[in-house]
């Protein structure tokens, strides 16, 4: 190619294309060759530095003993100091009392909200908003009860509904005249006679209480007496969408019933032994707060 190169005296490298396209042979800028060496030399001094070449499973450590590892523990020492006064006083508080102190509450919902985005957002979705299947804890519905024990024993030791399968026990025609009903009373309508006295006949009132809002019983301190069963008197629905077929379903196929292929799955994993007591503590701080509490 370069003995038949039609640009004699150009300098350039005897590649041609396309009979006038070629490749010259210039010297780079003096700038960037400045600019290159200088960069070569930072990277020698950074690898004397710092540490940078492969040995085994270590690098070569660098003669300042720099290390992210070394710059995480130093920051997390100082995080650590600065909450240390504030984890004292909680270690000897209850969740109450850390809900009387506004200055604590706040350190711990601060606290808290990293655990509750480790270990509960998956389910109950950013700032308890709920994801499908999962109850919303921004709201002040509580199947168990919202009271901080009642919460503390939820988080421990987590939860599991039940409702029994009817598909066997009620005709298809009684299954629609409850689901129909459940609708009428999230809806703020009273429900039909007919329903009233299907849900008291079959001993539905034994779970969701005489008034069908989940309720067996007050204590005189204001606390209530549940079994997890869902208030069918407002407009919250357990499981979405709601309305007549989702009722019908869960009426039909109940809720955690083994052997039952359809039924409604509703299961919370217990957090003792995973989480430390200090930790869920801040926890039942946290959703107590979220949802108002109750």
């Amino acid at each position: 190619m370069a003995e038949h190169n039609p640009f004699p005296g150009e300098n350039n490298t005897g590649h041609i294309w396309d009979d006038n396209l070629r490749e010259l042979n210039n010297p780079a800028p003096r700038w960037w060759m400045i600019g290159f060496w200088a960069s070569v030399l930072w990277w020698v001094g950074y690898a004397v530095l710092y540490p940078m070449w492969p040995i085994g499973q270590e690098p070569t450590p660098g003669i300042l003993g720099w290390s992210q590892i070394l710059e995480y523990e130093r920051s997390l020492a100082q995080v650590t100091e600065v909450r240390a006064p504030f984890e004292e006083r909680i270690a000897g508080m209850t969740a109450d009392q850390i809900l009387a102190d506004p200055g604590l509450t706040q350190y711990t919902l601060s606290s808290a909200k990293v655990l509750f985005g480790d270990y509960c957002s998956a389910c109950h979705g950013s700032g308890g908003a709920g994801n499908p299947g999962f109850p919303v804890l921004a709201d002040d519905d509580w199947l168990f009860g919202g009271t901080t024990a009642k919460l503390a024993e939820s988080i421990a030791n987590g939860r599991k509904g039940a409702m029994t399968a009817h598909k066997g026990i009620l005709t298809d025609a009684e299954i629609d005249t409850l689901a129909h009903w459940v609708v009428e009373l999230s809806e703020g309508q009273p429900g039909s006679e007919q329903g009233w006295a299907l849900y008291r006949g079959k001993g539905c009132n034994a779970c969701h209480g005489e008034k069908a809002n989940g309720i067996l019983a007050q204590l005189p301190d204001g606390s209530v007496v549940t079994v997890g069963a869902a208030n069918l008197a407002d407009g919250i629905w357990r499981f979405e969408p709601g309305g007549f077929e989702s009722a019908r379903h869960t009426i039909a196929y109940g809720v955690n019933q083994p052997g039952v292929e359809q039924t409604r799955d509703a299961v919370m994993p217990g957090f003792a032994g995973r989480l430390s007591e200090q930790d869920i503590k801040k926890l039942v701080v946290y959703v107590h707060e979220l949802g108002g509490g109750k």
